[in-house]
């Protein structure tokens, strides 16, 4: 059975009469004289054509060709295909629809760690656009050739993705702070002809050698003929004539107008990796008319997200929040903030001073990024007006009541709701969401996000609440993936195989009495100690209310008696000191919130867990370190030092 805590049980916001009234969600329902959440969200999952279709009308797509049906699943649910014969660059939606009226209107705004700042404006972004777009054609990249984009989240990052996919070329979004490795697997792995990057960025004040890098991924990397790099620093770089060209020259003298290529609805525009268990990451596959109108329809109905407002999320252009923020941010019509560096640099309020400065309204936060900001308390928030913030987003990890909470009321002052979201990179953005619409308790969603027919079953098959269950989706939606590049069989078998039509997502869930879903961790994380299964994010709960941990992680590990045991892994606050006493004390806690059945068989104490570059903890690496088996593919990491810190905890 799940077992949500007193505080995960409260309801502590309430939607105002102003949010109901003003939110995008209430004029579509109005518009097409629905009178409950509950109907709408019914008809988006009963009838997809009529969903789809109003989506299409109320965002104000605009279409090259007209498609003449909503999708076609005539060739199986997991290869579904949308907006049937239509013609669409989802790029013309993000730049050219808006120039009548938001020519002038500031579509980018950015700073960098040293503080220097920049805007473009929605003109200015589509003149950049079109002269990056014709050099790439001069130099012979041409529809379907994939492009890797490996930047740091600046203006130029912004330009040279919506450049590639207005040739009708295919990017790949690569974190910044990849290794040569995980950048060459990439590029190898689609053949990719080009690679746009930086000379270097700088974080916490040094430089990080953004060229030398790539250079060292494309010695095994044949298929790349051209390098493409911007100045983002002015470093001493190596250089390679002939392949290497720097991104001003590219674009001199180059028109400042290009139209878009006439793709196809299912025409790819990105490939974006995600790493798997084992062997080599996963190439999902996103076409134009799938991600970008997913995307930009929950930042609409799910993130409330209007013209007026500006958004910042923290995140990079290689995990999907990226390219999310990217693309739903211009497609409907706001203002985005890109920040270069980190966010408790030079001084812990940096965060808040960027929120601050830049008026952000609607805040993208992850839970990893709230637990490290708490450390340095309550006064680096206090020392800034956050009064222009309306919503709080979050994504990457399942919450803790605490850092929530904290998140709430010293962030949102108690008067924004947070809208976690939960999905993925093969979804193009959420299964589970909130709206403004709904009450809220801390760690929560509402349900699913519009036109997501998700579900919790049982190990049967069968629809379960009020225990944990398999999160499932039982029909297809536009921004589901196109399966994996060049290998379907890992698609259906990953997603689609266990039941006939049905997406198993892979995440631990379940529902509350009152409606109120809660994500317990991945299913392939599950813990089964003598039958009872208990998902991880239960017990670290139970672990960071102690006062002296931070942040924690449990893994299950075989034991000859229970089949598992519980074996989990603190990091310390500042002013905690490893103990047996504290060991003790931690077990009895998770005895208190979960019985004694579950009590952690060890509690092992380290600097820091191994996470992704988009915040979420890899249990499945820390398990097999642990267990010193293989940990599969380790390239997504932030941190991969603290892996040999899990094999020397104690």
């Amino acid at each position: 059975m799940s077992s949500l805590t007193p505080i995960e049980s409260t309801v502590v916001w309430r939607p105002s009469a102003s949010y109901i009234e003003q939110s995008r969600l209430t004029q579509f329902m109005r518009r097409h004289q629905i009178g409950s959440y509950a109907s709408l969200f019914r008809r988006s999952v009963e009838d997809l054509e009529w969903f789809w279709n109003a989506v299409n009308e109320d965002l104000g797509l605009e279409w090259i060709r007209p498609y003449t049906r909503v999708y076609d699943s005539s060739a199986g649910i997991p290869w579904t295909k949308w907006w049937i014969d239509g013609k669409y660059n989802y790029v013309h939606n993000c730049l050219d629809r808006h120039l009548p009226r938001l020519k002038d209107k500031i579509a980018i705004r950015y700073e960098d760690e040293e503080g220097t700042t920049r805007t473009l404006t929605y003109r200015q972004a589509l003149v950049e656009v079109s002269r990056l777009a014709n050099g790439l054609k001069r130099l012979g990249i041409r529809k379907g050739d994939r492009v890797g984009i490996f930047m740091p989240l600046i203006p130029e990052c912004v330009i040279a993705t919506l450049a590639v996919s207005r040739i009708g070329a295919i990017y790949i979004p690569i974190f910044s702070g990849f290794g040569a490795p995980a950048v060459a697997a990439r590029l190898t792995d689609c053949d990719s002809v080009a690679l746009i990057t930086a000379d270097s960025f700088p974080r916490r004040g040094r430089p990080v050698p953004m060229k030398e890098t790539a250079d060292e991924a494309l010695r095994s990397v044949p298929s790349v003929r051209h390098v493409i790099v911007h100045r983002r620093q002015g470093a001493q770089i190596p250089w390679t004539e002939g392949r290497d060209h720097w991104w001003d020259e590219t674009i001199k003298s180059q028109p400042a107008d290009r139209p878009p290529e006439p793709t196809d609805a299912e025409d790819p525009f990105m490939i974006i990796y995600t790493s798997g268990t084992t062997g080599r990451p996963k190439g999902t596959v996103h076409v134009h008319g799938g991600f970008p109108i997913k995307g930009a329809m929950d930042m609409a109905y799910g993130f409330d997200f209007k013209e007026s407002d500006t958004m910042f999320w923290l995140t990079d252009l290689g995990w999907m929040m990226g390219p999310w923020e990217i693309i739903g941010v211009m497609t409907l019509g706001g203002t985005m903030l890109l920040y270069d560096g980190a966010i408790d640099h030079p001084e812990p309020d940096r965060l808040w001073a960027l929120l601050e400065r830049h008026k952000i309204t609607v805040a993208g936060i992850s839970p990893t990024a709230i637990r490290a900001m708490m450390r340095y308390g309550e006064e680096p928030v206090r020392q800034h007006d956050l009064r222009a913030l309306r919503l709080l987003g979050s994504t990457g990890e399942p919450w803790n009541p605490e850092p929530w909470l904290w998140y709430f009321h010293h962030v949102g002052g108690g008067r924004c709701p947070v809208l976690n979201y939960s999905g993925g990179t093969e979804i193009s953005g959420g299964i589970l969401g909130c709206t403004v619409l709904h009450a809220q308790k801390p760690c929560c969603f509402t349900g699913p996000v519009l036109g997501m027919d998700a579900d919790v079953y049982d190990e049967q098959g069968r629809p379960v609440r009020g225990a944990v269950g398999e999160l499932v989706v039982r029909k297809p939606w536009p921004g589901m993936t196109r399966g994996f590049w060049r290998d379907p069989e890992r698609y259906l078998q990953t997603y689609w195989s266990r039941w006939p039509n049905i997406w198993v997502h892979g995440d631990w869930v379940s529902i509350d009495d009152e409606g109120f879903w809660f994500i317990q961790g991945r299913s392939d994380d599950t813990i089964k100690v003598a039958g009872k299964r208990v998902g991880p994010a239960e017990v670290e709960s139970a672990l960071v209310s102690h006062p002296a941990v931070s942040e924690a992680a449990a893994i299950g590990v075989p034991d000859e008696l229970k089949g598992e045991k519980i074996v989990c892994f603190a990091v310390l606050k500042s002013e905690g000191r490893p103990s047996d006493d504290l060991r003790e004390s931690l077990a009895d806690m998770v005895v208190s919130h979960l019985g004694k059945s579950l009590r952690p068989a060890r509690i092992l104490f380290v600097r820091e867990l191994p996470r992704t570059r988009n915040a979420k903890i890899m249990r499945r690496v820390i398990r097999a370190k642990y267990l010193n088996a293989d940990p599969g593919d380790l390239s997504s990491l932030e941190n991969p030092q603290a892996v040999d810190e899990i094999g020397r905890a104690q």
